[in-house]
């Protein structure tokens, strides 16, 4: 699942692809480097970020998923808000990937159960603003695994098919590096769950924590080598997709590790 931030603030790229046109080509970029879902979102949810209003992601997003829908791409919708999922769907997108899991706006799984879409229901405990301070654990393995599930039926509770759900453990979300990692090492886990397992590490805080040296961590866009090992470990581990800004070398290490899974 390559990324295409349409955002002026996203922590990975900082707005290279705010540009209608340029967020386009930039899809077709990573279809091209081996992408095979190309994940469109219109607001930036790393900590502390506030909210867009829906107009703006409108117009953001809504172009965009139909400009790369239009040359073939398969498309996911990275968004909150129920009418920006709608108008998505109706543009081309084919998933809604929702880091709230539809906690955010009580209308998206009504909307997605609708469109009979598949959905990605991501481990969330608050907006960007105040996640941070949410991140308190006493297991955090046991506990995500467990509000997951309490989400995942709550979604089904309301209409849509438990065989369109896919499960994303949220790193980075109300997560600090240790919780992030404990859940990279247990995705045997977040498999029990019994749905495909969306992995989104690429560039976020905890490889930088990992790399970290006497300079302090390095930029979120000199963390894609690390964001390769890790989707080369998940997929080891069985994942159904990595989520990543930079998809050549994930591709690459994806290749590899399937490749020696062959071998054994």
């Amino acid at each position: 699942m390559g990324v295409v931030n349409v955002t002026p603030d996203s922590f990975s790229d900082g707005g290279r692809w705010f540009d209608t046109t340029t967020a386009v080509k930039h899809g077709l970029d990573l279809v091209g480097e081996g992408a095979d879902l190309v994940d469109v979102g219109g607001e930036s949810t790393r900590p502390g970020a506030s909210r867009v209003d829906e107009t703006e992601e409108l117009r953001r997003v809504i172009p965009v998923v139909r400009g790369l829908a239009s040359e073939g791409v398969t498309v996911s919708v990275d968004t909150m808000r129920a009418r920006v999922a709608e108008q998505a769907i109706a543009a081309g997108a084919v998933l809604v990937n929702d880091v709230s899991g539809g906690q955010a706006d009580p209308d998206m799984v009504p909307v997605v159960a609708a469109a009979r879409a598949p959905f990605v229901v991501m481990h969330w405990r608050g907006f960007s603003e105040s996640m941070n301070s949410r991140a308190v654990y006493g297991d955090v393995v046991a506990e995500v695994v467990e509000e997951l599930k309490a989400r995942m039926d709550a979604v089904i509770a309301g209409g849509v098919a438990p065989e369109r759900l896919v499960v994303d453990p949220g790193l980075g979300f109300a997560k600090d590096a240790a919780h992030d990692l404990a859940l990279l090492a247990r995705l045997d886990a977040l498999h029990a769950l019994g749905r495909p397992l969306l992995v989104a590490a690429s560039r976020k805080r905890f490889l930088g924590h990992v790399l970290a040296g006497e300079g302090g961590p390095p930029p979120a866009r000199e963390r894609d080598a690390a964001t390769a090992a890790v989707s080369a470990l998940s997929a080891r581990a069985g994942a159904w997709a990595v989520r990543v800004h930079e998809v050549r070398a994930t591709a690459d290490a994806v290749r590899v590790a399937r490749a020696i899974e062959g071998a054994a």
